[in-house]
């Protein structure tokens, strides 16, 4: 029997040998390479998690003792050891586990967070929380993948460094890495602080020298302190933490469970905030995960993937590059996922990964535009989420010329809810002056593109879908910025928004069987509303709007404000994501599952029709798009 299936929950780890821990972290080591290489994942970060996990559920007794994790990418060895391991096989399929923490899953999950730098604060209030309520329990914050480089996660080391009595320990994951290479000062304090041969040398000597020194008093005492905190800082600047007033423990490594319990249970000891510095590998006992270069298979995705919509954006941004000098490209450490890689080794002057801090990246490009550059700004559509307030102020306000190219926009499946890039075209509809372009296929991309970058007075979005780029689909006509897709008749104005429009195609298929006449249109720029929208709606009995965004405050419900604007009662209906958090599934499946398919919006299409006729109809079912 392996030792994995005698640990039933982390009660079970206190009592294996040292011996079978080896054979546990090993075992543990091959379930992760077996079915993430299946499933896809994560696999990178967590096989760097191994003995760390282990250590953490030795020293501490999860779910009394709580256990928070960033990047919530690093739990997948968490969930094998509180008793998830038999379904792990299930890890990102539908019904299956979720490639985060999970509330539904577990007692040992608390923070269902997958955005970087957060742990920090959570960790923080439920420590609080806990000496409020007088409750004996610590809170364990684990961070890493490039989470420090978060301003978010400063500002709450700031505020944590004043509870002296907060019984919260904070493990930092110093892997060297977020997706890529981890960036900036503070990388560059930590790689210094892990790489010095002499650190621990001279750390064991001042420990054994003071160990002989007699009790000659405090002040003996504090000039001896100060000689071992004069040599640290010497020799490796972890003084960053010391000055903030949080006690320090390490470099520790991260792959000796041995050496990770006692730094941790030291630093459980001591009563207050403690900050344990683990140094690992990512992807460690993984040969092919250790030597990959590029991300250390930070995620795992098909092979032999086909062309996506990141291919054609990336592609498409070098040529501009070649042409205009002044553009520039910015990423939040996601240089490879975002496509910007192509761009910075062809113009590596001009390219800036900022590591995780969305917020600087956003006011920094509004900077390089305010110096007379054109910033393009490459983000997951889930993380400009975190920008908004800068994207508003810092950049729209001084009508600044910056491109915001958003990668993984609508339903994007298996990470679940938190990537779910179905919030962005209801957020950047409230900003004034900025312009909203969403692409149906890989021709209007590299079109889109190309007008945005032109824009040199307010911002302007660009997004699309995550994966495999639709086919083209060419326009029969073009009405002021409108592409007309398809015209069969007047019943119905179809608008299909982006990677919609696909959907759009089929649902006129659909329609003519039933004798309705459809015009499909594009309107490639979605904000502001065309007004050649606006003039054709009037023409129709019934316009209809399809969009891969959060139906609150989504282009379907911009368009219907349009209309009425100008006094036209033209019914719309706009059909959209609901608003709702969505577990994790393929794209296929979720969008089956809230009514965005070709077959379910022309069946209630065709019922609105006949209402518009004078016909009874039936309510939609709970939960799907209605009327705006």
């Amino acid at each position: 029997m392996r030792v994995l299936e005698t640990v039933g929950g982390p009660a079970d780890l206190k009592k294996l040998t040292p011996k079978e821990l080896t054979d546990l972290a090993a075992e543990i080591r091959d379930v992760l390479v077996e079915t993430v290489s299946r499933t896809g994942g994560h696999l990178g970060p967590n096989l760097g998690m191994v003995e760390i996990t282990l250590a953490m559920h030795r020293v501490f007794d999860s779910p009394t003792d709580r256990l928070v994790y960033d990047t919530g990418h690093q739990t997948y060895v968490h969930k094998l050891l509180t008793g998830r391991a038999p379904k792990f096989d299930s890890l990102r399929q539908e019904g299956g586990l979720s490639g985060y923490p999970s509330q539904a899953e577990s007692e040992h999950d608390i923070v269902e967070n997958s955005h970087a730098s957060t742990s920090l604060s959570y960790a923080d209030g439920l420590a609080k929380a806990y000496r409020i309520r007088k409750e004996n329990r610590h809170v364990v914050a684990l961070i890493g993948d490039g989470g420090l480089t978060g301003g978010m996660a400063w500002e709450a080391l700031n505020n944590i460094a004043t509870e002296k009595d907060l019984k919260l320990v904070i493990i930092v994951n110093d892997n060297g890495r977020s997706y890529s290479p981890t960036v900036g000062g503070l990388a560059t304090h930590l790689t210094a602080l892990r790489t010095n041969p002499r650190y621990e040398k001279i750390l064991d000597l001042i420990k054994k020298n003071l160990g002989r020194t007699p009790l000659v008093g405090p002040p003996m005492y504090e000039v001896l302190h100060g000689v071992k905190k004069g040599l640290k800082d010497m020799l490796a600047p972890q003084g960053m933490f010391e000055d903030l007033g949080l006690k320090y423990v390490g470099p520790v490594d991260g792959h000796d469970r041995e050496a990770m319990e006692d730094a941790l249970s030291k630093a459980k000891a001591f009563g207050g905030p403690v900050i344990v510095h683990a140094v690992t590998q990512k992807g460690f006992g993984y040969a092919a995960a250790e030597q990959d270069e590029e991300d250390n298979f930070h995620q795992i995705r098909p092979p032999n993937k086909p062309r996506g919509w990141t291919d054609v954006f990336a592609e498409e941004l070098v040529r501009i590059g070649h042409r205009r000098p002044d553009v520039v490209a910015i990423t939040a450490a996601m240089l490879n996922p975002t496509g910007l890689n192509q761009f910075a080794e062809a113009f590596p002057d001009r390219t800036f990964d900022v590591g995780i801090a969305e917020q600087h990246a956003v006011t920094s490009a509004a900077g390089l535009a305010m110096g007379g550059m054109h910033p393009v700004v490459g983000l997951y559509a889930t993380f400009l989420n975190r920008a908004f307030d800068q994207l508003l102020l810092d950049v729209a306000l001084h009508k600044c010329g910056v491109t915001f190219v958003l990668d993984r926009a609508g339903v994007t499946g298996d990470d679940g809810p938190s990537h779910n890039g179905m919030w962005d075209m209801s957020i950047v509809q409230v900003v004034p002056g900025l312009r909203l372009a969403a692409p149906r296929d890989s021709t209007r991309l590299v079109e889109l593109l190309n007008e945005a970058v032109d824009v040199s007075d307010a911002p302007t979005v660009l997004r699309y879908a995550k994966g495999e780029v639709f086919p083209d689909i060419d326009p029969i006509d073009k009405v002021g910025g409108l592409d007309v897709l398809h015209r069969s008749g007047t019943d119905v104005l179809l608008v299909g928004i982006g990677s919609m429009a696909a959907t759009a195609m089929d649902v006129v298929e659909r329609l003519q069987a039933q004798g309705i006449g459809v015009t499909v249109v594009d309107p490639r720029w979605v904000k502001p509303v065309d007004p050649k929208l606006v003039e054709l709606a009037p023409k129709f009995k019934l316009v209809v709007t399809i969009e891969d965004n959060g139906r609150a405050g989504g282009c379907g419900v911009m368009i219907a404000q349009a209309l009425r604007d100008h006094n036209i009662t033209t019914p719309v209906r706009d059909f959209g994501i609901p608003q709702q958090f969505l577990e994790h599934a393929k794209r296929a499946a979720v969008l089956q599952q809230i009514g965005l398919t070709g077959q379910q919006i022309a069946r209630d299409v065709i019922e609105a029709v006949a209402q518009t006729q004078g016909e009874s109809i039936s309510e939609p079912a709970t939960g799907r798009p209605g009327g705006a």
